[in-house]
């Protein structure tokens, strides 16, 4: 019985470690496995992230992130860099000034908001439509499982 038992442990501690080995399996981003229709939606949110928060640290983060993300999607770049900054720049100028949250907290600009309204925006959609190659694709299924 007392054999029995220590069996038992033994193969539950080795069940959870093969568990927690097939847990972690997956390290790092997981942009490859998006479409890049995706990665070039989540790349533009990303720029313009940087682009608001260009004065701190999570600036700096979001702009090497929104680098790696143009390495997972296939897009014409060359056509499609001054249009992007162009959005970036036509969302963020936008005044979202709310008098009510004025008062309380002076300089407040919403860009997140305006951020995330140019990623729902028609207009990025139209970029993805216009400049990306084979938006259904991923880098992953393209590259890496051939």
């Amino acid at each position: 019985m007392k054999y029995r038992c220590l069996l038992l442990f033994a193969m539950l501690a080795l069940l959870n470690i093969k568990v927690l080995a097939q847990e972690s399996e997956h390290v790092g981003p997981e942009a490859g496995a998006r479409t890049y229709a995706q990665n070039y939606k989540d790349m533009v949110l990303a720029s313009c992230l940087a682009d608001a928060y260009q004065d701190n640290s999570a600036g700096s983060d979001i702009g090497s992130s929104a680098s790696a993300l143009r390495d997972w999607t296939y897009f014409d770049m060359e056509e499609s860099t001054i249009p992007r900054i162009n959005l970036v720049r036509k969302y963020l100028s936008r005044d979202y000034t709310n008098p009510l949250v004025e008062s309380e907290i002076k300089g407040i600009k919403f860009d997140f908001l305006k951020c995330l309204d140019l990623y729902h925006s028609p207009e990025l959609q139209g970029q993805v439509e216009k400049y990306v190659v084979d938006p259904d694709h991923t880098y992953r299924k393209d590259f890496i499982e051939k």
